[in-house]
C-alpha cells in the first residue's frame, strides 16, 4: 500500500468529532483500547467501534476510520471474516463518493483491492488456469 493504515486511521479519527457528537468520547476511549491492546481486548474494542459506525452511517470520516482499522485488524488476526468485513465496508463507502474526502476515497479503494486479494477474489484457481491453457484460441 502507498500509505500507512494506522496513521491514516489516527488522522481520520481526529476529524470525526463533529460527526459523532455525543458518541465522540466513547469512540476515543474504544480507539485507545483498540490501539493499545491485542487479542480479545482489541477485538472487542474493534467490534464496538464498528457498531458505533453502524449507528452513524453518514459519518463519512468515521466510516473511513473503521475501514482503516479493519486493515489493522486483518494484520493482527488474519481471518476471512475481517477481510470480508473490510470489503463490505469499503464497497459501501465507495458506492456513494459525494461529499467524501478524495484522499479517503483513494485509500479506501486501495484497501478494497487488498481485502479482495486477501479473499482470493482476484485470483484464478488452478482449474481455471488449466482450462484457459487447454482451450483452443480463435478460428473453428
Amino acid at each position: 500500500m502507498r500509505f500507512d493504515a494506522a496513521l491514516a486511521a489516527q488522522d481520520t479519527l481526529r476529524g470525526a468529532e463533529a460527526e459523532l457528537g455525543a458518541d465522540w468520547e466513547e469512540a476515543v476511549e474504544l480507539e485507545g483500547t483498540f490501539s493499545s491492546n491485542a487479542g480479545g481486548t482489541a477485538r472487542e474494542a474493534y467490534e464496538a467501534l464498528l457498531a458505533l459506525a453502524d449507528r452513524h452511517p453518514d459519518a463519512h470520516r468515521f466510516q473511513a476510520f473503521c475501514i482503516y482499522i479493519t486493515w489493522q485488524q486483518v494484520t493482527e488476526e488474519t481471518i476471512a471474516h475481517h477481510f470480508q468485513t473490510g470489503l463490505t465496508r469499503a464497497e459501501a463507502y465507495l458506492a456513494t463518493p459525494e461529499g467524501k474526502d478524495p484522499q479517503h476515497l483513494a485509500d479506501v479503494a486501495e484497501l478494497r483491492d487488498s481485502f479482495r486479494a486477501g479473499l482470493g477474489l482476484d485470483e484464478e484457481d488452478d482449474i481455471v488456469v488449466e482450462f484457459r491453457k487447454d482451450t483452443p484460441k480463435g478460428g473453428d
